[in-house]
């Protein structure tokens, strides 16, 4: 931590996420309306009244926009967790076991990996229908691959380590080798691997929500919003931009904490800044 509030990049990053986070959590405090209600003529233009303006059928866009980033921030941290809870799973158990079953799961993960990660999503989401639970489903399971190659990789390098050998010597189990031993030693390139999956899945969703199979109406989402304020743009600019500005800032700043966090847990970058 003290190193990353040295990092000005980082800091800004971590600041600007910080502040769009809070928004977020805070939007039954903050925003005038409830994000469903139509409280004044559409397509309006910012004023006092309404910050941003009102959408196409009377509905406070800031206050929408507020409640968006409440969903893709909820959609973000639980596939997060599904892929890394899936993804370490596979890649403890292949890497530590090797044989038929390290090949029978890289091949799994290979397929998953042949597919783009958005035509994937979107396949998921053909089969179980468009809603939030489903959204962060399938941007879950997109995910896994490279949270179990990241573990697996790590495994492979530690399974035959002096401490690993001294744990089974004193009659540690394969489960407690696995998740108490060898898994706190590979938490470093997982961490970042988070931040930059959380980043994926803001923009999966985003995407998702502008095709019209992420999150319904009348809940808001920034991918939903951009995709109906494209219509508006000469009547209602703001519709779009902020949305738009909304998704960008939030995957930048994820994007750039993940650079700083690898550079920062990379033991050839500190000896170097040493």
């Amino acid at each position: 931590m003290k190193k990353l509030w040295k990092d000005t990049t980082a800091l800004a990053s971590l600041i600007i996420f910080g502040c769009i986070a809070a928004l977020a959590l805070l939007a039954p405090v903050i925003t005038p309306f409830k994000y469903d209600e139509i409280v004044d003529a559409p397509l309006l233009g910012a004023s006092v009244a309404h910050l941003l303006g009102t959408d196409e059928i009377g509905r406070d866009i800031f206050t929408r926009i507020v409640y968006a980033g409440r969903v893709s921030l909820i959609v973000g941290i639980c596939s997060t967790l599904i892929a890394m809870v899936g993804g370490v799973v596979l890649g403890l158990i292949s890497g530590y076991y090797g044989g038929k079953i390290d090949t029978l799961i890289s091949r799994f993960l290979d397929g998953l990996l042949a597919f783009p990660s958005i035509i994937l999503a979107l396949a998921v989401m053909a089969v179980l229908g468009p809603d939030i639970y489903n959204a962060m489903l399938a941007i879950g399971i997109v995910s896994i691959p490279i949270f179990a190659r990241i573990t697996r990789s790590s495994v492979l390098t530690l399974k035959g380590r002096e401490f690993v050998e001294a744990s089974r010597s004193m009659g540690a189990g394969d489960g407690r080798i696995m998740f108490g031993v060898i898994l706190p030693n590979c938490l470093s390139p997982l961490l970042v691997q988070i931040s930059l999956t959380f980043a994926s899945a803001v923009l999966t969703e985003a995407a998702l929500s502008f095709l019209g199979l992420g999150v319904q109406p009348p809940t808001p989402s920034w991918g939903s919003m951009l995709n109906a304020g494209r219509s508006f743009l000469s009547q209602a600019p703001l519709y779009s931009i902020i949305s738009g500005a909304a998704v960008f800032l939030t995957v930048l700043c994820l994007n750039v904490l993940g650079d700083s966090l690898r550079d920062l847990l990379d033991p050839r970058e500190a000896k170097k800044r040493a």
